[in-house]
C-alpha cells in the first residue's frame, strides 16, 4: 500500500528551486493549528544520557487513532515550516502527533555537550522508541523529511535487531541516500548554498555561546562551502579522515535498506535539485518498500496550488488510514 495519487502542479509552481524555498515558507504556516496549541515540550533522555527536546500533542477531544513521529531535516527543526503543516494535517485527523528536535537543532544546543552528527542513530532510535510509548499501544508511524528522511529510513533498518514493536510504516520525504552528492549540489548552487550556510552558521555560534570553553568555531566560519566546513569540524571533533568518511557512514545507497522488515514508502521528486533521483532509480528494494517519484516537487515541496497547500500532506494521512 503507498501512495498512488498524481502531483501535477500548475506552471507557475514547477520550477524545482521555487518549491524547496516554498517548503519552508513561514507564511504557510500561518493561521490556526491546534497542534500546536495542544503540544507541550518535553525532553527525553536516552539510554547513554542524551537529552533531545521534543514536542507531543495528544488529542483532547476524541480518541487518538495512532500515533505519528516527525523528523525534520537538517538544520531545520520541530517547529519548521513542513513540520508545522504537516503536523497540523494529521493532528486534524485524528493522530496524536510527536515533533522530534535532533540534538542541536531547535533551541536545544544547551542540552548536550557534544556536537550533533548525522552518523548519532542511537540516539535517535531511542528517542522514537521513547515517543513510540506514548501511544499507549495504537499503531505509530514515522515521517521524515530530508536528512530527517534519513534517520526515518536508517531507525527502520535498525528495527530489524532492535525492533519498536508499535511502530508499523515508515514515510521518507526526500530522504538524503548519498550526502557526499547531497553537498556538493549544495555548494554548488548560490541560493540554496547562502540559506544552509547562514543557518548553519547560526546554529555552530550558539553551540559555542553554550559553551564557550569547548568549542571555537569561528575558523570553520571564514570558510565559504559546506564541504569545507564538514572538513574543518571532522578533522578536529571526530575520528572520520575526512567529510568523505563521515558521509559514507551514513549514505543509504543501493542495497543499504533492502533487509527492511518495516513496511515503508520513499517519496521524491525527479527534479530535486539536492538529491539526484538517480540515487533513488540505483536502490535495491523488498516489497515491503514502496518507492515513489514524481516529475515535480523540488525538495521536500510538494506545493500544488496559489495556497501553497502541501501535496503529501493528505496524501500521508491516507496512508496512515488505510494502513489502520
Amino acid at each position: 500500500m503507498t501512495i498512488s495519487e498524481p502531483f501535477n502542479p500548475p506552471l507557475y509552481l514547477r520550477n524545482p528551486r521555487l518549491q524547496t524555498f516554498l517548503a519552508s515558507f513561514k507564511m504557510r504556516a500561518a493561521g490556526r493549528n491546534p497542534m500546536l496549541d495542544d503540544s507541550r515540550r518535553i525532553i527525553l533522555e536516552t539510554d547513554r544520557g542524551v537529552r533531545l527536546l521534543c514536542a507531543y500533542a495528544k488529542q483532547k477531544r476524541l480518541r487518538a487513532k495512532g500515533l505519528v513521529i516527525l523528523i525534520h531535516g537538517w538544520e531545520g527543526s520541530a517547529d519548521s515550516t513542513y513540520i508545522r503543516t504537516t503536523g497540523r494535517a494529521i493532528y486534524r485527523r485524528g493522530y496524536d502527533l510527536f515533533r522530534l528536535n535532533l540534538r542541536d537543532h531547535g533551541p536545544s544546543h544547551h542540552l548536550n555537550r557534544g556536537l550533533f552528527y548525522a552518523t548519532l542513530l542511537e540516539e535517535v532510535h531511542d528517542a522514537v522508541r521513547q515517543a513510540a510509548m506514548m501511544g499507549e499501544g495504537r499503531p505509530v508511524f514515522l515521517a521524515g523529511f530530508s536528512l530527517g528522511g534519513n534517520f526515518a529510513l536508517r531507525v527502520a533498518r535498525r528495527c530489524v535487531t532492535h525492533d519498536i514493536p508499535q511502530l508499523r510504516h515508515v514515510v521518507a520525504i526526500s530522504p538524503v541516500l548519498d550526502p557526499d552528492k547531497a553537498t556538493d549540489r549544495i555548494d554548488a548552487d548560490r541560493l540554496i548554498l547562502a540559506y544552509f550556510r547562514r543557518k548553519w552558521a547560526r546554529s555552530l555560534l550558539t553551540k559555542q555561546g553554550a559553551f564557550p570553553l569547548d568549542y571555537d568555531f569561528r575558523p570553520a566560519l571564514s570558510l565559504s562551502t559546506i564541504r569545507e566546513m564538514t572538513d574543518w569540524l571532522i578533522s578536529r571533533h571526530t575520528d572520520f579522515s575526512d567529510s568523505r568518511a563521515y558521509f559514507h557512514a551514513y549514505s543509504l545507497l543501493k542495497g543499504a535498506i533492502f533487509d527492511l522488515n518495516l513496511s515503508a514508502t520513499i517519496l521524491t521528486a525527479a527534479d530535486d535539485p539536492i538529491i539526484p533521483v538517480s540515487d533513488f532509480r540505483d536502490l535495491r528494494l523488498n516489497r515491503n518498500t514502496r518507492l515513489v517519484i514524481r516529475r515535480y516537487g523540488g525538495h521536500i515541496g510538494f506545493i500544488e496550488n496559489y495556497r501553497l497547500s502541501c501535496w503529501y500532506e493528505n496524501q500521508m494521512v491516507g496512508l496512515f488510514d488505510r494502513l489502520l
